[in-house]
């Protein structure tokens, strides 16, 4: 914002100083008492492949940046940066961070990274978002992106979660993809068939039920969805959880005969090792 003031006056019209690599918050949506997401500002600059994740924070008690990393929720179009978070009560970030409003400042530090990227994977029919809790995120800026369904014929979205409340922005997310008009025009009448969704929970009975690893293992979402389980020649799959869930997803992938991959060396799934957990 420019002011238009006299020179002079510059140094007492000046806000307080803001926080280093500064972006502002523009809206705070709370999905549940432990989940929330948020937009910001998004740099001019800053370039980046769906899936990929920053670094963004507060400062903290000490007076230092506190930064975690964290999956980038917008696909790499949008005009502005989307955020999906866990809240932990008494998590050095997370207890600040719950509580940001429209207007308020975060620290994004602009330098993109991750292996969640179409690069990373060969060719291939289907594609698999494999997600627990706010691991999520990374798929949510993956599912709308043109570039998702250019590169396979389907994609299925597996994200478990506890309760059937804490699958609700992931939900909502997939309903309003199933209807975009820009992915509509794109790939015609037939695109809400191209994107498949299985939520499941844990805790709470739901249509639904069980791990990500269970029903895999199981063949029961093979079942459900009427497909031809995992094979290496046509299938793809991306992971994002707690870091048990990652290995415990990557050794049933590779049970299947899936080979894990990475920007230098594509393969057939890839696993992003910084996903933020508890604690924070």
């Amino acid at each position: 914002m420019t002011l238009d003031v006299p020179v002079a006056d510059t140094a007492a019209a000046a806000p307080t100083k803001t926080l280093p690599d500064a972006q502002t918050v523009t809206s705070v949506t709370h999905w549940s008492e432990s989940l929330f997401s948020f937009r910001v500002t998004r740099p001019a600059s800053l370039r980046f492949r769906s899936g990929e994740f920053v670094m963004i924070g507060l400062m903290g008690d000490n007076g230092k940046p506190l930064l975690r990393a964290y999956s980038i929720a917008s696909p790499n179009w949008d005009d502005e940066l989307e955020f999906y978070s866990i809240k932990v009560p008494n998590g050095p970030l997370t207890s600040k961070l719950q509580h940001i409003q429209p207007g308020d400042e975060i620290i994004l530090r602009p330098k993109p990274v991750g292996t969640l990227v179409h690069d990373a994977l060969l060719p291939g029919k289907r594609m698999w978002f494999l997600a627990t809790g706010t691991g999520l995120a990374p798929f949510a800026s993956l599912m709308r992106d043109p570039e998702t369904y250019e590169r396979c014929e389907q994609v299925i979205m597996m994200h478990t979660c506890r309760t059937a409340e804490e699958l609700t922005y992931g939900r909502e997310l997939v309903e309003n993809l199933r209807h975009d008009p820009l992915l509509g025009e794109l790939y015609g009448e037939d695109f809400a068939s191209r994107l498949l969704y299985y939520p499941t929970t844990t805790r709470e009975e739901s249509p639904f039920m069980g791990r990500i690893t269970d029903n895999l293992t199981s063949g029961k979402v093979f079942a459900d969805l009427n497909l031809p389980p995992m094979d290496p020649a046509t299938d793809r799959a991306m992971i994002c959880g707690s870091l048990a869930f990652n290995v415990d997803v990557k050794a049933v992938l590779e049970g299947f005969g899936l080979r894990e991959g990475a920007n230098s060396d594509p393969k057939e799934f890839v696993v992003e090792k910084a996903f933020v957990g508890d604690g924070i």
